[in-house]
């Protein structure tokens, strides 16, 4: 079951409450109300579908269960929203999000203002049971996660728009990397991964425990956009020898030639971004791809991937939280992992198959939604995230 903190007072709850719902809707205030529908691929959702789907969580799981007398907005939302939670009944199959043109968008925003206005009644009402404010947390951090969702599937929508429209300021700001590559000695040992503490932590960061790791070397910063163009200039995507034979094979269908969003026009390497089509900068870090051009450019410098223990023992050794850093482990359970009873149970375990890890977090996490324990994961051919390369090492390299 997820960690939280000991102590739950729920006007501190309802502020956190607040302050996330309001974000969400922040991140939508640029959007033309067109956007809300559009779903190019099946692995990304329409806008008003994470709208509606971050409401119907805390709907179905907190005020319908907890809330005395609580009315539904509409009962038909559960098959509308129910994202992946066989416990809670029918859904709405992914691919078929787009379809939805109905309810509207002024309806999601009826039904959040609803469920929101009834979620402060709620919390009006005195001291919340553990069991409750556990999962108003886990709602809290489940719609963060869906911030960043929002957002990268915001960017794969206007990014395949022909116009390559422009979404607004200040979310997508690049950081240059003026720092030197250096690999940074990591010694050999018994080291403790996994969360530790009082504060939330997914039921995947647990149980912490011990790992023994040999001598590795670990980059001191990301790859940057100027040296995964010399692994392109190099024929890095005509060359077999640098891929998994998955890579490969993904490679050939997709005719792959450079990260998502990179455009040659008149022989110039330009980048879509949310502040629109630009030059792609050498010093900024590589965005955009996924597993398999990771591990290519890495066996390309003669290096590898990090696992994510390696990782996570090194993290204090340098920045992190531009980008999501694949790492070389598949995502699997800790030692001793349990799912919970119930839909809760279905939120992390049941992805722990065909899936890497990701460790970090990137510019499009929520604020205070990162740790060096948090295990992010997806499929290896997956480029919409905003994931990055650290190189790592044996130190013979």
């Amino acid at each position: 079951m997820e960690q939280a903190t000991a102590t739950y007072i729920p006007e501190d709850l309802l502020t956190q409450y607040t302050t996330v719902r309001n974000y969400t809707q922040f991140l939508c205030e640029p959007l033309e109300v067109e956007d809300y529908v559009v779903q190019p691929v099946s692995h990304v959702s329409p806008p008003k579908w994470h709208l509606g789907h971050t409401t119907w969580f805390f709907e179905t799981f907190i005020l319908s269960a907890y809330a005395s007398g609580y009315q539904v907005f509409n009962d038909q939302y559960n098959y509308v929203f129910n994202s992946y939670y066989e416990t809670v009944g029918a859904r709405v199959v992914r691919t078929d999000r787009g379809n939805l043109s109905r309810p509207s968008v002024a309806d999601i925003y009826r039904y959040r203002a609803y469920v929101d206005e009834q979620m402060e009644a709620f919390l009006h009402q005195g001291t919340l049971a553990e069991e409750v404010a556990e999962l108003l947390v886990l709602g809290l951090n489940h719609e963060q996660q869906h911030q960043e969702l929002l957002l990268t599937d915001i960017k794969y929508i206007l990014g395949h728009n022909p116009l390559f429209p422009r979404y607004g300021e200040g979310l997508e700001r690049e950081k240059v990397s003026a720092k030197e590559l250096v690999m940074l000695p990591v010694r050999g040992g018994q080291y403790e991964i996994g969360f530790q503490g009082s504060g939330f932590c997914y039921d995947n960061e647990c149980n912490r425990h011990t790992m023994y790791l040999q001598d590795y070397m670990i980059a001191n910063r990301l790859v940057t956009n100027g040296e995964y163009l010399e692994f392109i200039a190099d024929g890095g995507y005509q060359d077999f020898s640098y891929w998994h034979a998955d890579g490969w094979d993904w490679v050939k269908a997709q005719g792959a030639k450079a990260p998502l969003y990179w455009h040659l026009l008149d022989g110039q390497h330009m980048y879509y971004t949310l502040q629109g089509l630009a030059p792609v900068n050498p010093d900024a870090a590589v965005c955009h791809i996924n597993f398999y051009e990771a591990s290519a450019y890495a066996a390309w410098r003669g290096m590898r991937l990090p696992t994510e223990a390696e990782w996570e023992v090194a993290s204090r050794q340098f920045e992190w939280g531009e980008r999501w850093e694949w790492t070389g482990s598949a995502y699997l359970p800790y030692p001793g992992f349990k799912k919970a009873a119930g839909a809760v149970g279905e939120y992390n375990g049941k992805f722990m198959v065909n899936q890497m890890v990701l460790r970090g977090a990137s510019i499009a996490t929520s604020p205070g939604h990162s740790r060096p324990t948090y295990r992010n994961f997806f499929q290896a051919e997956h480029q919409w995230q905003f994931t990055g390369i650290r190189l790592c090492a044996s130190p013979s390299v």
